[in-house]
């Protein structure tokens, strides 16, 4: 039980610098909804960080969503940090909006980022990752 209490305390893998149970965690559990695009973002490169899937698959647009996601393979990457360099729209009241972000991680001990321009929709709702355009 305090494993429990200790992984929900630690800061949030996003660096909202938030507790993880008061940040992203309600989202990835289901419990709470995205409700701007950049929480949304914010919550997938958590996901990401901890290889949940089914959040991942659940928060991205079916049009767009690849059905090949490899948890072998999302093992292998160690995503270390997240900085938001921008949004556009993707407040509570829009139902379209882009972030701009930059991802740091690991894969075999060799450092990489990812930079990307994500564009995401409300639907029904709720906020989607629809697509983004990787900056070089």
């Amino acid at each position: 039980m305090k494993k429990t209490a200790k992984m929900t305390a630690a800061p949030c893998p996003c660096g909202s610098g938030r507790a993880f149970s008061q940040c992203c965690q309600p989202l990835l559990e289901g419990t709470a909804i995205a409700s701007t695009a950049e929480q949304l973002m914010r919550s997938r490169f958590s996901a990401y960080s901890q290889h949940n899937i089914a959040y991942l698959q659940a928060s991205w647009h079916p049009d767009t969503c690849p059905d090949d996601l490899d948890p072998a393979e999302m093992a292998k990457v160690k995503w270390l940090d997240l900085r938001i360099l921008g949004s556009e729209a993707g407040g509570a009241n829009e139902d379209t909006g882009s972030v701009s972000f930059c991802a740091r991680f690991k894969i075999n001990g060799k450092a990489g980022r990812l930079q990307e321009n994500s564009r995401f929709v409300r639907i029904d709702g709720r906020w989607l990752y629809l697509d983004g355009d990787i900056v070089e």
